[in-house]
């Protein structure tokens, strides 16, 4: 709304007879006859207290023109401003100690008499004031460009532009954010005036003024009238506001002296040019505010404006501003709005579903869950990244309640955990109207154009996870590019190996350390990560001609063993040629030639990092500390050896932001990051999950899921992720499906693209009891295993029985669940998974005894025999010569107190896909041992883990199409 509109929407606001720029005024003089009114740069206040309308004066009616503002009245005024903002600023400062209130001043001049003022009464009150000085003939761009930096500066509080009028452009005052407005010019900040609703808004500081001083006069304020001269700008709109608030009639005029003598009790003279106001014009006892400058003379007479007046109540709105920054920083209750699902029958496909549902504005969801502006950054309009300074802003706030998705042993096809946890926080959310965030992995695309599980029935248990998410089709696909920034650096770090290794075959010390560290302008230094390096040399010398030969010879070989060179390049694309590939082909590689191989991109070392970082500098930490390979004297060579950790660093500021994205139902979901559950520890990030407890606040729920059945991404979750991010879990739901169920009690082989068998759409008690008493027993033991409590999770599918669900819910039970219920979210949304709600938040009400299953001290060895005994049932493990090598060559580094992460088949609990239950009798083989140090765990091998899926005979990129005129993707659900 603009300030003419404004204007008129003041109650009974006659329409003003000017319209003249907001510009100050000077006192020249004050003649007997007359008051002569000039222009001026400045904007201040001077109150005039009557003349007689003769002439003539008398003691009691007209005193005598002089220092009209220096008077007892004026100073206790500026007094009590001054006491009242300094007690505010002590009460502030009481509960922020580290905040320092400071007001920035741009002004288009030198002339620093405002800034003398304003930083005088600055140091009265304890704020800081600072000055930006822009040339006289500045630019509304340069002006905008200064208000822009401000506006992002969270040490400036308020923003006061001292400007020429002709400077103080709509763009301009509109670019100020409203919040740091402390004049309160803004059109946001004059309508918030105009509505009365001054919570978020400030009064200008002038007008305060002349209330301030209107209301020190003798004559009451109801019924008063007041002439305003000029004021077509904020300043007026604001002052009419305000007095006609009090009950004053308010009129306007340029000048005339009919309307002065006949009717004004007060005189405001807000008009840009010279005046002459002749003392024949005032009624007896009127009062004249003049808004001219702060320092003026009358024949030699200083007269002091109520120019200090202004700068304290400038002071007070900025302390006020202040104080709601500071409330801001605290936590925010939720005020989430749930988006209505009609569940339909038979249940339409997952596209139809998500292109029938709007999804909110992500900026509107970040609002609603207690998200900062500058919290988030937006990319398109349902997802945005958030910052990392959450934690900071909420470090006081306690956790909210902490809820694992893991799963029973599942079929190839797939149990639903992720549908899961998305039915279970819209339960919690828009149906139990709990404050709850679900937390997931970004899917690989590889996946997308491969094969993503069976078509109809099943696909729909999987894919309903993007679609209820997103309401759109990136999530499987770029989303905000964490995946490719992942590939980008990991590709750098094996860019750098070969380039490293052939540099260093190709040249003498002497030649590489020239090259290594050149000399800029004449002079030579190393950079800050060569003197990393310098320092686990143990050279302290940083001067590059001080080096002895034996010195420069160790900095610049790193002499990297080809052969055992373990870091592999990744592409996020299933792609079985790149299992194996040779690299250096090329003459201008001069023979220096290698085989080596591709992995997907999320099985990257640095994805694992992303999931266990608990922030930018931890990130930094362990990007550097990435083993690469070895010395041919068989040392370790680090990402910072190669000096490529500060550009990775780089690569993957963005990518450690967690995405915040929307269910169907409007709930909020953390996306962020994709390891794999099999190499890696399979979990969502750390900082994602931190982020989410401190939103959700200490009555809330986040939810989280684990990779595969419990033995494994469960077992991970607790024992590494756990211990990586200090969170400690209320309860785990497990994750069980009829069909999973049979398959473990004896049912036949369940295969992805094949028809299911019979057994598993008709009703089969028998192998639902043997799969409950087998399997689903089991997990649930692994989970009591680390003292958390257990909620079982029925996902149902069409074809199941009511007999089979009672039966399973049952068993469940009798096995140590706390509680066992069904989910029907796949068909009805969240309140498909109420009674799962309800059951997690009586479990989570409930002591949680965690505890891990190994400490940080048990040597590698009985680490891995602890697991494989007592998660997967094994009798014992047996050890290869190269894995029992691998492991005296860890403890030799230093490395023995990392844990274990094993990289083992999903499909049993055992290390034999085809084992299916709960096997026993069996010893778990470890063929070889691998170290992921930047992540922070070592990987036992149980079996061959392929890290590179390969296209089936038919992928599901056949079905994927895109319409050119609406761009809508087909085949992609």
């Amino acid at each position: 709304m603009r300030l003419s509109t404004l204007r008129h929407a003041c109650r009974n606001l006659p329409t003003p007879s000017v319209h003249q720029p907001r510009t100050g005024v000077r006192v020249f003089g004050l003649a007997k006859s007359s008051l002569r009114l000039g222009p001026s740069s400045n904007s201040q206040l001077l109150l005039r207290a009557a003349s007689s309308v003769s002439g003539t004066t008398s003691a009691e009616k007209a005193p005598k023109l002089g220092k009209q503002t220096d008077g007892p009245g004026y100073e206790n005024t500026i007094r009590e401003n001054v006491q009242r903002t300094k007690e505010e600023m002590v009460a502030l400062q009481r509960g922020h100690p580290a905040l320092k209130p400071t007001l920035a001043i741009i002004q288009a001049d030198e002339d620093d008499r405002l800034l003398e003022l304003n930083k005088k009464m600055a140091g009265k009150i304890g704020l800081n004031v600072t000055q930006i000085c822009l040339p006289r003939e500045c630019t509304e761009d340069e002006i905008i460009e200064e208000v822009l930096k401000l506006n992002e500066d969270p040490r400036v509080h308020g923003v006061y532009l001292h400007l020429p009028p002709a400077s103080l452009t709509s763009r301009v005052l509109n670019t100020l954010r409203p919040e740091k407005d402390v004049d309160g010019v803004s059109d946001l900040n004059v309508g918030r005036l105009v509505r009365g609703d001054m919570n978020q808004g400030f009064i200008p500081p002038l007008a305060n003024a002349v209330m301030e001083l209107l209301a020190r006069h003798d004559t009451p304020m109801e019924g008063r009238i007041v002439l305003v001269v000029g004021g077509e700008g904020p300043l007026g709109v604001a002052l009419q506001c305000l007095m006609q608030r009090r009950g004053m009639v308010v009129l306007h005029s340029r000048r005339s002296s009919e309307v002065l003598q006949k009717q004004a009790n007060a005189v405001v003279l807000l008009a840009a040019g010279h005046m002459d106001v002749p003392p024949t014009w005032l009624k007896p006892g009127t009062a004249v505010i003049h808004c001219g400058s702060a320092l003026m003379t009358d024949h030699g007479m200083e007269m002091s404006g109520v120019g200090p007046l202004t700068a304290a109540l400038r002071m007070q709105n900025v302390v006020q501003s202040s104080s709601r920054w500071a409330q801001g920083q605290q936590y925010r209750p939720w005020t989430l709005r749930s988006l209505k699902l009609q569940p339909l029958s038979p249940v339409p496909s997952d596209i139809e579903i998500s292109r029938a549902q709007t999804p909110k504005p992500v900026d509107q969801l970040a609002q609603e869950i207690g998200l900062l502006q500058e919290e988030t950054e937006a990319y398109g309009r349902t997802k945005a990244k958030v910052r990392l300074s959450l934690l900071d802003r909420l470090r006081e706030q306690p956790d909210g309640k902490y809820v694992l998705v893991a799963g029973i042993t599942p079929t190839p096809l797939g149990e639903g955990k992720s549908t899961v946890v998305i039915g279970l926080v819209q339960a919690l959310s828009a149906h139990l109207k709990l404050n709850s965030f679900a937390c997931l992995r970004q899917p690989s695309q590889g996946p997308t154009f491969g094969v993503k599980g069976q078509r109809g029935q099943i696909s729909t248990h999987i894919s309903m996870l993007e679609i209820s998410m997103l309401i759109n089709e990136s999530f499987n696909l770029h989303l905000t590019g964490d995946i490719h920034a992942i590939t980008a650096a990991n590709n750098l770090v094996a860019a750098a190996i070969d380039a490293r290794m052939l540099h260093e075959a190709t040249q003498k010390d002497k030649a590489l350390y020239s090259r290594l560290v050149p000399s800029v302008n004449g002079v030579r230094r190393f950079s800050p990560i060569q003197i990393s390096r310098l320092r686990r040399l143990g050279i302290s010398e940083i001067d590059p001609s001080a080096l002895t030969p034996q010195e420069v010879s160790s900095f610049v070989r790193l002499d990297l063993d080809p052969a055992k060179v373990t870091w592999q390049r990744v592409v996020d694309t299933n792609d079985r040629f790149l299992r194996k590939i040779t690299v250096g082909q090329a003459s201008t590689e001069k023979g220096h030639v290698r085989e080596t191989q591709f992995d997907i991109a999320v099985a990257s070392e640095i994805m694992a990092i992303l999931a266990l970082a608990d922030g930018l500098g931890d990130m930094k930490t362990r990007l550097g500390r990435m083993v690469v390979g070895s010395s041919r004297s068989g040392q370790p060579v680090t990402a910072e050896d190669l000096g490529v950790s500060g550009a990775l660093a780089v690569l993957m500021k963005d990518a450690i932001k967690p995405t915040l994205m929307q269910t169907l139902e409007g709930s909020p979901v953390f996306v962020h990051a994709g390891p794999f559950a099999n190499i890696a520890h399979g979990n969502s990030s750390v900082l994602a999950d931190k982020l989410a407890l401190k939103l959700v606040g200490e009555d809330g729920f986040v939810v989280t899921e684990a990779g595969f059945g419990a033995d494994i991404g469960m077992e991970k979750f607790f024992n590494i992720k756990c211990r990586a991010s200090g969170l400690r879990p209320n309860v785990v739901v497990l994750v069980a499906t009829v069909r999973a169920l049979k398959m473990h009690g004896g049912g036949p082989n369940v295969s992805a693209g094949s028809p299911l068998p019979r057994e598993y759409i008709d009703e089969n008690l028998s192998l639902v009891v043997k799969g409950c008493s087998s399997n689903l027993r089991k997990q649930i033991q692994i989970a009591h295993l680390f003292g958390v409590p257990v909620v079982v999770a029925l996902n149902v599918f069409k074809t199941d029985t009511q007999a089979e669900i009672d039966l399973v819910c049952q068993m469940a039970k009798e096995s140590g669940a706390s509680d066992a219920v069904p989910c029907h979210h796949w068909a009805r949304g969240g309140r498909g998974s109420v009674e799962l709600a309800q059951a997690v938040k009586q479990a989570g009400s409930q002591p949680s005894h965690f505890q891990f299953l190994y400490s940080q001290e048990t040597p590698i060895v009985e680490k891995i025999r602890m697991i494989a005994q007592k998660v997967y049932g094994a009798d014992d493990i047996e050890l290869s010569p190269e894995a029992q090598a691998k492991i005296d060559y860890y403890n030799q580094q230093g490395y023995g107190k990392l844990p274990i992460c094993m990289a083992k088949t999903h499909l049993s609990l055992s290390h034999l896909p085809e084992k299916k239950g709960a096997p026993t009798g069996f010893t778990l083989p470890i063929r070889d041992i691998r170290a992921s140090i930047g992540a922070g765990f070592i990987y036992p091998l149980v079996g061959t883990m392929s890290t590179m899926p390969g296209l089936p005979t038919r992928p599901c990129f056949y079905d994927i199409d895109l319409d050119p005129v609406t761009e809508e993707i087909t085949g992609l659900f």
